[in-house]
C-alpha cells in the first residue's frame, strides 16, 4: 500500500512507488591461493580487510540497478588465507521522488535491502571453502551516506547527478 500512495489528485504520474523488482548475484569470486597448505597452518595473527562499494545504473525509466560490492581479504601476516568478492545486485522501481530523495534511496535503502543477501552469500561461500563462516556485522548505510555528503560538501560542486 505505502509504495503506491498517490499525492494530489490521484494521477498515476504523481504516485510515489518504490519496490524491489529482482535480486541477484552479479559476480562472485572466491580464492584460496595457498591451498592446501593453508589448511594445515596455524593462523596466529589472521586479519580480514573489508572493502565496500555501492553503485547504480539506470536500466530504464524509473528502473535502477543497484550493485553492492563487498570484498574480504583474509591474511595471516603477509600470507593470504582467502579472498572473496561479491557483487549483490537488485533492480528497483523508483518513481515520484525528488532528486534528493532518489539519491538517498539508492545510497541507503537499496544497499540496506541488498546487504543481508550479500552477507549470506559471503558466509556460505567461505564455509564451503573449508573455513569457519564469517558473519558480517550490520552496516549503517545512512551514516555512510551522511559522511559522504559531509565530505562532498567540502569539495567543489559536481555536475553529475546522483554521484
Amino acid at each position: 500500500m505505502a509504495e503506491q500512495q498517490a499525492q494530489g489528485n490521484g494521477d498515476a504520474d504523481n504516485e510515489r512507488r518504490f519496490s524491489l523488482e529482482k535480486i541477484y548475484i552479479k559476480d562472485l569470486s572466491f580464492e584460496v591461493p595457498n591451498a592446501p597448505s593453508i589448511y594445515n597452518d596455524e593462523q596466529s595473527e589472521s586479519k580480514i580487510d573489508m572493502n565496500l562499494k555501492n553503485a547504480h545504473t539506470v536500466v530504464a525509466e524509473d528502473l535502477f540497478e543497484i550493485t553492492l560490492s563487498i570484498s574480504l581479504h583474509a591474511k595471516d601476516g603477509d600470507r593470504t588465507i582467502f579472498m572473496i568478492e561479491v557483487e549483490q545486485a537488485g533492480q528497483f522501481l523508483i518513481h515520484g521522488f525528488s532528486e534528493t530523495e532518489l539519491r538517498q534511496l539508492v545510497s541507503t535503502t537499496c544497499p540496506s535491502t541488498l546487504f543481508p543477501y550479500a552477507r549470506e552469500a559471503i558466509s556460505a561461500t567461505i564455509g564451503r571453502g573449508g573455513f569457519p563462516a564469517i558473519l558480517l556485522q550490520p552496516i549503517n548505510f545512512e551514516a555512510l551516506f551522511a559522511t559522504a555528503n559531509a565530505d562532498q560538501s567540502l569539495q567543489p560542486a559536481n555536475a553529475d547527478s546522483l554521484n
